[in-house]
């Protein structure tokens, strides 16, 4: 693959949905590149097509017409079983909700992706706790998810979508319910496995300190993507 070539590429990317029997079009023609090791925040208005356009380039949602392209492969040219291994092995999802499973504990909660790629349980808990001890949850192992704090909670919810070390990480609204401190702290974890392990990230986010640290910025208007300078 060549280095000139970006991550993501995002080819006239139409979606729309009907609601109340009214047809709202949310994409219109988006276009963009993610290049390898980016860190880039989409933000705006409730409403304007954030997430959808972070459910599209998931893979989460298919579009109505355009194509999405990783690494030149136009992903929507896969059938539903290959889509579901490629966004197994190659995405990470962090969601305003962190979507545990309150009967697991947190490592368990950490070791899904990789038990669902059938990685066996020995590699699949080793993998888990070194994210986990990484997050700053050495002592929260066995905890159940009920006997977190919303930030150790969706400290897990990263390190569950890091066990198999993607590509890239998607998040929307990650610290969205989390305290201005706690919020500091995950915005700390996501700035250093950006420097540290090269992890590209798309985050939609309304929080504009989390925002202007990322390297670049970009938002939806009247459902096209457009940067911000």
């Amino acid at each position: 693959m060549s280095s000139q070539e970006p991550l993501i590429k995002v080819a006239d990317v139409n979606k729309s949905f009907v609601t109340n029997g009214n047809r709202v079009d949310v994409l219109r023609g988006v276009c963009l590149e993610i290049w390898h090791g980016e860190m880039v925040a989409i933000v705006g208005a409730s409403g304007v097509g954030k997430s959808t356009l972070l459910h599209v380039l998931g893979t989460l949602e298919r579009p109505d017409s355009g194509e999405v392209y990783f690494e030149g492969k136009n992903v929507f040219g896969y059938d539903d079983e290959e889509l579901a291994s490629f966004r197994n092995q190659t995405i990470g999802f962090v969601f305003q909700f962190h979507h545990l499973l309150p009967e697991f504990n947190a490592l368990e909660n950490a070791m899904m992706p990789a038990l669902i790629k059938g990685v066996s349980s020995k590699k699949a808990c080793e993998l888990a706790e070194g994210i986990l001890v990484r997050m700053g949850l050495k002592d929260r192992l066995k905890h159940a998810v009920g006997e977190l704090s919303g930030g150790e909670q969706q400290r897990v919810a990263v390190a569950r979508s890091l066990v198999l070390k993607p590509m890239i990480l998607l998040a929307d609204e990650p610290t969205g319910n989390l305290d201005p401190r706690t919020s500091e702290t995950i915005h700390d974890l996501l700035m250093s496995l950006n420097r540290d392990d090269g992890i590209t990230a798309v985050i939609v986010t309304h929080n504009m300190k989390l925002a202007e640290r990322l390297s670049r910025q970009m938002t939806l208007i009247d459902g096209k993507a457009v940067p911000i300078d």
